[in-house]
């Protein structure tokens, strides 16, 4: 069975970039995807400022980035690159975590002046821990993404499409890189 790992590197459950997390968990949960989604946030902030390499927490996170065949790594752009809560938890991935794995990158910005921080900021340092089959990803506007007062989130159907679009391609690619296994 083809499993998930999604990296969140938002700061909150509450920002727009959880509605793209629900749209990507539910379409892995519809294709019969196993999912486990990582909070980064959630992780404990001393052991990823010290690089507490030895964390449990964080050892089992690790776990599930390994087991996965997908890796999903969703973060908003800031300062025009990806969080630093985010580095700090790929910074305690193993050296080539992402080996063999699909990566799909999700990032949620605020202007289409950020486009770039996929291919500029987030790719190389994906690259670095070994990922070879990192897919071209989306760039999300915040403003395609509603948020409702019940906290839910709405998705324009542009963006909603694109992003069936390239977790469908994720699914593919996990699957030929399976096949070649």
């Amino acid at each position: 069975m083809t499993k998930a790992a999604i990296i969140y590197g938002g700061n909150s459950k509450q920002s727009r970039l959880k509605g793209i997390l629900d749209k990507a968990e539910s379409y892995f949960k519809k294709e019969g995807i196993d999912t486990e989604t990582i909070f980064v946030h959630d992780l404990p902030a001393e052991d990823l400022i010290l690089a507490n390499f030895n964390s449990e927490p964080i050892l089992k996170a690790n776990k599930t980035v390994e087991e996965a065949d997908i890796v999903v790594v969703l973060t908003p752009v800031y300062k025009a690159a990806y969080t630093g809560i985010l580095k700090t938890y790929l910074d305690l991935l193993p050296q080539k975590g992402l080996e063999g794995k699909t990566v799909l990158p999700l990032v949620l910005g605020g202007s289409f002046g950020h486009l770039l921080a996929i291919d500029y900021a987030l790719k190389p340092v994906l690259s670095a821990l070994g990922a070879t089959n990192i897919l071209s990803g989306a760039y999300v506007l915040d403003t395609q993404v509603e948020k409702t007062e019940d906290l839910e989130y709405i998705l324009a159907s542009e963006i909603s499409e694109r992003l069936d679009r390239v977790l469908t391609l994720s699914k593919e690619e996990a699957g030929r890189y399976l096949a070649l296994k």
